[in-house]
């Protein structure tokens, strides 16, 4: 990517190629005044509820992370501010892959839906956007505690296994959170895609380590309560983000549990508000319970355990051997006596690594058709990943020589010995020619005619990831989903509305007279009359500069009515009206 920006911030320059292929430009000057207005709106009142229920370090944490009450935050800005507690923020387009946003996370770097929500998803929107992102996830990052669990969870997330279902949920995920933010969606397609998101989650089969995950995931970094089941405060972005939901959430009837292991078993639903909440009492308390779910994981369990798991994944995941050798390629088959495999294979392009690092001639070219090699101890002999060259040389294991090995398992390897690939004081690679391969019963696993025999090194398998222990070098395009975000075309009453509220805003910002309000007023009226916002910024400038006290009840009145007419903004209209009687105090945000 020639055109990579990354805003001076270390974190961001630091991210491999296959993580920036998500990266989206943020096209700042796309934001029209509605946007900004919106954004201002939605801070206003989080600043004045969250003030009293956020986790206390919500309202500094703002400034620290760039941001601000006025306007949509510009990504420099964030990343100028991020960088101070080395961290730092790129926008992208919604929703992307699970196991590439724990990476990025890992990397120490906020992801940032580029869009903003539309004004009547004010209070809540299924999609990511920009308030939920940047008002919720980068106040809370100038924790300490708080940012170590975060990159902490990303490097576990980055290495789970995910299923087959998993990806279809995802897109569909994905697709009915673009089709709700569309002006102009068609109520039976988004109906429809629905459907599918509960189709695709009530057959889920046995949730995945990404699933539970997730799980973890949602009920912390989403919408995760800190403190005592009595009093608890907000630190979740989800809940920090919805001004419906950070209020509703304090209810008596939403049930306060202590966030321990036994989460993972609370499934969740996007769509709908959170019948629980988790209080955890630290931080730290997250990183333990973390921690306990991480030693299920595949990626330290390994052995037949993790290779069963990324049987069923489908994908590209990485066994470990115990030497340091890392095969990375699609397991379509492995053996095993009780937990121990002794033989395992992969099908289709793999590649061969040590410290995530491919071994020069072993990528997915040369292992293109797929890789197999028994698992385990040889007979009557140490380690064969211990010994040393003259070790080997006496068990007949020398460059030129003809060579057997007798497994444990009764797999048989005879042939000449080509190469002896050796790192950190370990054997990983012993290359055969004219070689055959097979099992106790006889079957050839490998035959001479199929050509050079890589055999891998090592007694057990001690890790089983997903993804490939070299990212770069296997060139992983994550999968990347097919379903675009949508963006608006502005029709001219839109463009007009635009430059109403833009009026509005230059008159706050002392830049115009507030004799314009007037003329404003009387536009609105005649031509946007499903407007309320503007009307309300209208309402809060002639009240607080005390002027025009007949144009100042006649909006009132009309925003009043509106809130009869139209119940789903009567909590907005209300809200906006505490806010005028009970102003931000604006120099604690800048």
């Amino acid at each position: 990517m020639s055109h990579f920006n990354d805003f001076n911030n270390p974190q961001v320059a630091a991210l491999p190629g296959h993580l920036k292929q998500f990266i989206v430009d943020q096209h700042y000057e796309h934001y029209t005044p509605i946007d900004h207005a919106v954004w201002r709106y939605v801070m206003r009142q989080n600043y004045s509820y969250l003030k009293d229920v956020a986790y206390y370090p919500y309202i500094p944490g703002l400034t620290k992370a760039g941001l601000t009450i006025e306007r949509i935050p510009n990504l420099q800005e964030m990343n100028d501010a991020l960088a101070k507690i080395d961290w730092g923020a790129v926008t992208v387009d919604g929703f992307i892959p699970p196991a590439a946003f724990m990476e990025y996370q890992a990397y120490r770097v906020l992801v940032i839906a580029a869009d903003i929500r539309q004004s009547r998803h004010i209070e809540y929107t299924p999609a990511p956007d920009i308030i939920h992102e940047s008002a919720g996830h980068a106040p809370i990052i100038a924790d300490k505690d708080y940012h170590e669990y975060l990159s902490y969870f990303g490097s576990i997330g980055a290495k789970a296994m995910f299923s087959a279902q998993d990806f279809e949920l995802y897109e569909a995920i994905r697709e009915l959170s673009i089709l709700k933010e569309m002006p102009d969606a068609d109520e039976a397609e988004i109906k429809k895609a629905e459907e599918l998101v509960a189709q695709r989650q009530a057959n889920m089969g046995e949730p995945s380590e990404m699933a539970l995950l997730s799980r973890l995931h949602w009920w912390t970094v989403e919408y995760g309560l800190i403190g005592t089941l009595e009093n608890p405060k907000i630190y979740g972005a989800g809940l920090l983000s919805s001004i419906g939901e950070s209020a509703s959430c304090m209810n008596p009837d939403v049930e306060k549990l202590w966030y321990t292991a036994g989460a993972v078993n609370y499934s969740y639903d996007i769509t709908k508000t959170q019948p629980q909440l988790f209080v955890t009492p630290t931080f730290q308390n997250l990183i333990d319970v973390l921690e306990d779910f991480a030693n299920t994981m595949s990626f330290r369990r390994g052995g037949a355990y993790g290779l069963s798991k990324a049987f069923e994944s489908k994908n590209t995941c990485t066994a470990v051997y115990s030497s340091g050798l890392q095969v990375s390629g699609i397991i379509t088959d492995f053996k095993a006596a009780k937990e121990n495999p002794y033989f395992i294979k992969t099908t289709g392009p793999t590649a061969l690594s040590v410290n995530n690092k491919q071994l020069k001639g072993h990528g997915k070219n040369y292992h293109k058709d797929g890789f197999s090699s028994p698992v385990g101890k040889l007979k009557n002999v140490l380690p064969l990943e211990n010994l040393t060259a003259d070790e080997l040389n006496n068990i007949g294991i020398a460059v030129g020589n003809d060579g057997v090995l007798h497994f444990e398992s009764g797999i048989t390897v005879k042939g000449k010995v080509k190469a002896i690939l050796s790192e950190n004081g370990k054997n990983q690679l012993i290359t055969f020619t004219n070689c055959t391969v097979t099992d106790k019963k006889g079957a050839v696993l490998f035959d001479p005619a199929w050509g050079v025999y890589d055999m891998a090194v090592g007694e057990k398998i001690t890790s089983v990831f997903c993804g490939a222990a070299d990212k770069e070098a296997f060139e992983e395009i994550v999968y990347k989903s097919k379903t675009a975000t949508h963006h608006v075309d502005y029709d001219f009453k839109s463009k007009e509305l635009h430059k109403l509220y833009q009026q509005v805003r230059n008159c706050r910002l002392k830049q115009g007279d507030y004799g314009f309000l007037g003329n404003v007023w009387l536009k609105l009226q005649k031509d946007h009359h499903d407007d309320w916002l503007c009307a309300l910024e209208i309402l809060e400038m002639l009240e607080h500069e005390d002027i025009e006290p007949r144009l100042s009840a006649e909006i009132r009145r009309f925003l009043e009515q509106k809130a009869i007419d139209q119940p789903d903004l009567k909590k907005l209209i209300a809200d906006g009206f505490y806010l005028i009687a009970h102003p931000v105090e604006q120099n604690l945000v800048f």
